[in-house]
C-alpha cells in the first residue's frame, strides 16, 4: 500500500512539464476520488481526499475516507498520521525513507526533468494522454504501466490509472484542481 501511495504522489507533478506548455509550478491543490479494483472484490474500494503541493518541497496528501490519514512532507521531513479515536497519531512505519527518496525525485521533476527519469519511461500517446513504463525490473513486477490523462490545455491532471497485477488497478480522478494558488503554511503542519 505504501509503495502505491508513493507512486500516486509521483504522478501529480507531471502537471509541471514544459513539454505540455504548462507554466512552472509554484503550487497545486486538488480533490481526488480513488477506486481500487481487484479480481477478488465484488465492487471497487473507494477513497476520497485532497492534496496540496507548495514548491520547493511541501506536500500534504490527505485521505478522508475510508480511513482518515495524512502524509506530510515539509522541510525535507516525511511524516504519516492516522486518525484514531478523533486524534491524529503519527505512525513510524517502514517505507517512509522510500517515500522521502521519491519525493526528492518529485522536486527534481518540478525543474522540468520528467521525461528521462531513472524510474519511468514516458510515452505520449495522443494529446493529453501519457503512458509511463517502469524501468526497474522490481517495479515492473508491481506495476505494468501507468496512464495519465490531462485535462484540456490547463495542464491539470484529470485522472491517473495504475495497472498492477492481472485484474488489479487503481484509478484516481481529480477535481477542483488549482495551479499556483495561495496555500497557507499551516496546511503543511501536523494535523
Amino acid at each position: 500500500m505504501a509503495r502505491k501511495l508513493v507512486l500516486l504522489l509521483l504522478l501529480f507533478v507531471w502537471w509541471s512539464s514544459p513539454l505540455y506548455g504548462a507554466e512552472p509550478i509554484r503550487s497545486v491543490q486538488a480533490q481526488f476520488t480513488q477506486e481500487k479494483q481487484m479480481a477478488i472484490l465484488v465492487r471497487p474500494l473507494v477513497s476520497t481526499g485532497q492534496f496540496f503541493f507548495q514548491a520547493p518541497g511541501s506536500l500534504r496528501w490527505e485521505y478522508f475516507t475510508p480511513l482518515h490519514s495524512v502524509l506530510l512532507q515539509d522541510k525535507g521531513r516525511v511524516r504519516k498520521f492516522v486518525k484514531k479515536d478523533a486524534v491524529f497519531v503519527e505512525e513510524h512505519a517502514m517505507g517512509l525513507n522510500a517515500m522521502q527518496v521519491v519525493l526528492q525525485e518529485i522536486t527534481e521533476w518540478l525543474d522540468g526533468e520528467i521525461i528521462d527519469t531513472e524510474t519511468f519511461q514516458a510515452k505520449q500517446q495522443e494529446k493529453g494522454r501519457i503512458v509511463l513504463l517502469p524501468r526497474e525490473e522490481g517495479l515492473q513486477k508491481i506495476i505494468s504501466r501507468i496512464e495519465l490523462e490531462l485535462e484540456g490545455t490547463s495542464g491539470l491532471m484529470q485522472s491517473v490509472t495504475i495497472y498492477e497485477s492481472e485484474g488489479s488497478l487503481t484509478t484516481m480522478h481529480f477535481s477542483k484542481g488549482q495551479l499556483n494558488g495561495a496555500i497557507p503554511e499551516a496546511i503543511f503542519a501536523r494535523p
